[in-house]
């Protein structure tokens, strides 16, 4: 009794959540209720078929054959009581139909199955490539999102960690170029690099440089399987020492850092950017890194160009600046939820692009 007790409570929990669930049974007690209150002559019993079809695309096996079963015995029952044996054809179709429909649910549990084993993959392959930024390092209080373009993907291009070092706490957030496994092979080997490299490099130009050489690595390309002369990511570097009101970025070609400030938004554009990553030793070109204001209360916002370039209806793209004068001084999380937001209602829920951002307080 209790097993039976545990199932019908997790019944009524799951149509709660998707009342759906519920249509192939409300769907044979229409039929049944038309069928005995019109004329014979309308034969509304020709279409109890489609009710364990319809199940088969809810339900599992057994309630799918349980209702087929009750709508044979329904018919069978009213085909004695009216002596109309025509009615047993409908009948046989009901059996017909409701053997497929178990098969068919058989068939949609297996793929679903599948389907929740590749996104635990997934999930996974996220959690060791996109570790979670701790909501709290030092004197800082951070905050991250992150949405992979590919429908039902959980990682993608865009990419994103933090170190808390000697030298400080380094934060990287970059976009490889492309889509797909290929790009998720470059972020996962610019990441693993950042991660050992942040702890050793005296600078935020030293680190770059490291990035690079991890680019122009034959494994790289090959973990890519494309054109090495295509592979590159731009990323954006930030180093905040944990005393002081001062920190440092460089950008490789990224979108330059915003902090939000008492009287305003200031976005941290530089005259002597780095180069993508890969491109550098092509290019032959240094950058050294930017010094900047960053006081307690003042919040910095990383972000890629998903992030920008996300557009409306019209072509117009998302105006993050002026959207951050009035909502950097939200914390963290609530800025990036903010965020979200914000990207879904301009862009119509078409976000096309993975979309990664980093928020930052310092609170001391």
């Amino acid at each position: 009794m209790r097993v039976l007790g545990d199932r019908d409570a997790r019944w009524r929990d799951r149509v709660r959540q998707d009342p759906v669930l519920v249509t192939p049974l409300l769907l044979t007690v229409l039929l049944a209720v038309l069928s005995s209150l019109t004329p014979h002559d309308l034969p509304f019993t020709r279409l109890l078929p489609t009710a364990p079809a319809l199940a088969a695309a809810l339900w599992t096996v057994v309630p799918t054959l349980v209702l087929g079963v009750v709508c044979l015995v329904g018919v069978v029952v009213y085909a004695a009581l009216s002596s109309d044996h025509t009615i047993l054809f409908t009948a046989a179709a009901i059996g017909a139909v409701t053997v497929t429909a178990a098969y068919a649910s058989h068939l949609r549990l297996q793929r679903e199955a599948a389907l929740t084993g590749v996104r635990a993959v997934a999930d996974t392959t996220q959690k060791v490539l996109l570790r979670p930024i701790p909501g709290r390092v030092g004197p800082l209080e951070t905050g991250s999102l992150y949405l992979a373009a590919t429908p039902h993907a959980r990682v993608g291009g865009d990419f994103y960690a933090l170190a808390d070092t000697r030298h400080g706490i380094r934060v990287i957030i970059g976009d490889v170029r492309g889509k797909g496994l290929p790009a998720l092979a470059v972020a996962a080997a610019v990441l693993g690099s950042f991660r050992e490299a942040a702890y050793e490099a005296a600078d935020l130009a030293q680190l770059a440089t490291r990035l690079e050489t991890t680019l122009l690595r034959d494994d790289a390309a090959s973990l890519a399987q494309g054109d090495p002369a295509e592979l590159f990511a731009t990323a954006a570097l930030v180093e905040i020492p944990r005393d002081g009101s001062h920190a440092a970025f460089l950008t490789c070609g990224h979108p330059p850092p915003l902090v939000g400030r008492r009287d305003g938004v200031e976005l941290l554009a530089t005259d002597d950017p780095a180069p993508p990553l890969n491109l550098g030793g092509l290019l032959t070109a240094t950058s050294t890194p930017r010094r900047f204001a960053f006081r307690p209360g003042e919040q910095l916002l990383l972000y890629t160009d998903g992030v920008t370039e996300t557009r409306d209806a019209t072509g117009a793209f998302f105006p993050l600046a002026a959207w951050a004068r009035d909502h950097l001084a939200a914390p963290p999380r609530q800025v990036l939820a903010g965020l979200h937001r914000a990207l879904l209602k301009h862009s119509g829920n078409n976000l096309n692009d993975d979309i990664a951002a980093i928020a930052i307080v310092r609170t001391t």
